[in-house]
């Protein structure tokens, strides 16, 4: 076995990437992540002060029908587009249930959602809810449709 000594000079004919910028980008990247991180742990506690402003007497009725259907999708462990279903799957938790959340607070009182934000902060502390509820509907719907599908299909063959 033989050992060939580099030297200096051949080192420098091939481009030594830039440590400074690589470390810059891990840093940008760390930093992008955890933004989303804090976002995404806000966007919970917005969700979840919405489910107490549901249940508060000044919410009007109709906010009340509009809260219940986002928290109730938001608090499901199933999505209605699943996740391995490509760009769709994350279309739901990127795009839809943000926007449910920004037009169900048009809805509600200020104040009602102020005091729900505190609550909710609260209580997200001790543990994040379930809702074993709209998890139910959210398979009831997934069911139908296969069995829908499979109608269509035997009445095809």
């Amino acid at each position: 076995m033989t050992c060939h000594k580099i030297e200096k000079s051949t080192l420098s004919q091939f481009p030594q990437p830039d440590i400074k910028i690589k470390r810059r980008k891990v840093i940008l990247m760390a930093q992008l992540i955890e933004r989303w991180k804090q976002k995404a742990k806000q966007l919970k506690i917005e969700i979840y002060a919405i489910y107490l402003a549901y249940k508060d007497p000044r919410v009007p009725w109709y906010a009340r029908i509009f809260a219940a259907c986002v928290v109730g999708y938001a608090f499901s462990p199933i999505d209605l587009i699943p996740d391995p279903i490509p760009i769709l799957g994350y279309l739901d938790d990127l795009i839809l249930i943000p926007l449910g959340v920004v037009l169900v607070l048009k809805m509600i009182p200020e104040e009602v959602m102020s005091e729900c934000r505190e609550r909710s902060e609260e209580i997200m502390r001790e543990g994040k809810p379930v809702n074993r509820i709209a998890a139910i509907i959210i398979i009831a719907i997934w069911i139908s449709l296969v069995a829908i599908a499979v109608g269509f299909t035997l009445n095809y063959l």
